[in-house]
């Protein structure tokens, strides 16, 4: 559980690092973005290896069920085209200003349904609490925000992108032994 919890922690570290000190950020220039890089992989394997150890010897307070299965898959179709929409310039992007970072919150929120043990809280529910805190501090420092341009083509290549990604996750899950189908 220990390398789990310092995964979800060093996400945060080097997603706020810019946000709280920007001086410092600033002053590492070009490097800077390679140490972030690395502390989010890292924190990324941390996460995976860590959600992996705790999950075996977990209890669980609430499981999967059809209907949860179903709000899942539907949630993750709508957190994959916002992602998507976000890259693309596609219609809703236009009107949320935060199409990624919602996406993570859907993508926590759907997750959370459907793995209702201590591991699961601590991953999708930290991360879920970090794309509510970066919203809060990004609309703080930048007030102001102007919606980006109308790009021709962009809602066929979000709702293609949105396609592709989803049936790769879920074949990923699959190979995983974690079974999204429903």
């Amino acid at each position: 559980m220990t390398l789990l919890i310092l995964g979800v922690a060093l996400w945060w570290a080097a997603h706020l690092f810019k946000r709280v000190a920007p001086d410092a950020r600033a002053g590492m220039g070009n490097a800077g973005k390679g140490l972030v890089a690395v502390a989010v992989l890292a924190s990324v394997v941390m996460m995976y290896f860590g959600y992996g150890a705790a999950k075996a010897s977990a209890d669980v307070w609430w499981g999967r069920n059809p209907a949860l299965v179903g709000i899942n898959n539907l949630l993750m179709v709508l957190a994959v085209y916002l992602y998507a929409a976000s890259g693309t310039g596609a219609a809703l992007a236009r009107k949320i200003r935060h199409p990624q970072l919602t996406a993570v919150k859907t993508w926590a929120v759907a997750h959370l349904l459907v793995n209702g043990d201590l591991p699961s809280v601590i991953l999708f529910g930290g991360l879920l609490a970090w794309a509510v805190v970066s919203v809060i501090v990004i609309n703080r420092a930048q007030r102001d925000w102007t919606p980006p341009v109308a790009k021709p083509g962009a809602e066929v290549k979000a709702v293609v992108g949105t396609v592709v990604v989803l049936v790769a996750i879920m074949l990923v899950h699959d190979w995983l032994g974690y079974q999204p189908w429903g």
